[in-house]
């Protein structure tokens, strides 16, 4: 078995070879080549059909076929290969058996991302950020944080999102990076501290695509990042685009915002600063010192988001992500599942806006974390609800979390998620919210999703 597992792995690292030696030179021309290697590197249907589906659209659909053109084009040739060898080949294709074979042995689920936050130090004091809660003074030390992300290479995750805080606050960051050449990292950040010499590093190193986080044009990005930052987030794309390095936007979508960030004119604009996409996220009332239900999206506005970021994704030469919305191509919630967070205290909690733990990893290893009830309880309710427009066990199916916390001992983490589980108030105008979208989310599943979505993903 040994053999023929060393044989198989042999051959999917020459077809990799070969890609990558097509992304050396002339990409652009060479991307039906690419794509017939890359249908060599899988026997699985439901993988093969999702490369045709691809292919397919990159032939027949000019956004699609001008959106990886671009790609291709104009990034820098290390990161493109970084890019392909790091985020496919090692953390599907090589590591995918990996994960899988905890879960055939031992039922345990290995995510296939991890978000870290090594500080919660950030310059900035956003409305409603939940960093804001933790403290400042309890960063992961350097060698802890190697620890944790080895950990997590030998457990089978090659995508490590890294958040904060502020990502680059910490200078030994760039020697992780550097470190595991073989790992795709995805900073979140303000950009304020993006310059030329950080820059010149990242597109060395290859493998990180950095996400700026921006609200908008410059009234609604410094109302609530404070004044200066638009100009700042813009020049520090100006400085990747002028690299090659591929990155992206990040906006917190708000009642008095959602409008503006859903714009053409911003689209196109971002589209021309050289972003290649844009994650879209609810504004989550998780900040328990500081909590504004004002600011959240109403129901019809939540479901617009939706719509419109699905429209925009299929009508220009762009990629959006709705962390929300985008659910059902995912099975609903995959919180625990697909992914988990390491917040700075070394708590590890299912998701970035869930604080919640019943393990911290000072003295344990990151494989105990998967291994205990909490998250396996959480795999096993999911999706929580049949409708997987509403797929957060939080602000769409607000008993859930409350309940599983209490069965499996997980203990709140800051004072957001106190407040979640133990103030009346705030679950009553959670609550609320839930029940507003709730029409909303079931006129759009069955009208554009025809009631189903991805149950494979939601059986983890």
């Amino acid at each position: 078995m040994k053999i023929k597992d060393n044989l198989e792995k042999a051959t999917k690292q020459a077809i990799v070879n070969k890609i990558v030696g097509y992304l050396d030179k002339n990409p652009e021309k060479n991307i039906g080549k690419i794509f017939k290697a890359i249908k060599m590197l899988t026997k699985d249907e439901s993988a093969l059909a999702q490369i045709e589906f691809v292919e397919n659209y990159y032939n027949n659909d000019k956004y699609k076929h001008e959106y990886i053109q671009n790609i291709l084009k104009n990034t820098d040739t290390k990161c493109l290969k970084k890019f392909f060898s790091n985020f496919f080949a090692n953390a599907n294709w090589f590591a995918g058996p990996r994960r899988q074979k905890y879960m055939d042995e031992e039922d345990t689920k290995v995510p296939f991302v991890m978000l870290l936050s090594p500080s919660m130090r950030c310059s900035l004091h956003c409305k409603g950020c939940y960093a804001s809660s933790f403290s400042k003074k309890d960063d992961i030390p350097p060698e802890e944080v190697d620890r944790i992300i080895g950990e997590a290479r030998d457990l089978g995750i090659y995508y490590i999102i890294i958040l904060g805080g502020e990502p680059f606050f910490n200078d030994y960051l760039l020697d992780i990076y550097e470190k595991y050449d073989d790992i795709m990292f995805t900073p979140f950040t303000s950009g304020l501290f993006l310059d030329e010499k950080i820059a010149d590093r990242l597109k060395k190193s290859g493998n990180v695509i950095p996400m700026l986080s921006i609200e908008g044009f410059e009234k609604d990005t410094d109302e609530r990042r404070g004044k200066g930052t638009y100009q700042k987030v813009l020049k520090a794309m100006d400085i990747l685009h002028e690299r090659g390095i591929l990155f992206g936007v990040s906006s917190a979508v708000t009642r008095t915002n959602i409008n503006t960030v859903l714009s053409d004119e911003f689209t196109d604009m971002l589209i021309e600063k050289g972003s290649k996409m844009s994650w879209y996220f609810l504004f989550m009332p998780v900040n328990g010192e500081d909590e504004d239900f004002d600011m959240m999206l109403t129901g019809e506005q939540r479901d617009y988001l939706g719509r419109r970021s699905r429209e925009i994704r299929a009508n220009k030469p762009y990629f959006t992500l709705d962390f929300f919305n985008d659910a059902p191509y995912v099975g609903g919630c995959i919180a625990g599942k697909y992914f988990f967070h390491v917040n700075s205290k070394e708590d590890v909690e299912p998701c970035i806006f869930s604080h919640f733990s019943t393990v911290n990893l000072k003295g344990r290893h990151l494989i105990d974390a998967f291994r205990d009830p909490f998250f396996k309880k959480l795999r096993s309710m999911q999706p929580y609800n049949k409708n997987m427009l509403r797929p957060c066990s939080m602000i769409d199916n607000t008993n859930v979390i409350i309940n599983v916390c209490k069965e499996v001992g997980a203990k709140p983490d800051d004072a957001g998620a106190e407040k979640m589980l133990h103030d009346p108030e705030f679950h009553e105008k959670i609550t609320k919210s839930s029940k507003e979208f709730a029409p909303y989310a079931e006129k759009t599943w069955k009208e554009f999703f025809d009631g189903s979505g991805n149950d494979k993903f939601a059986k983890g």
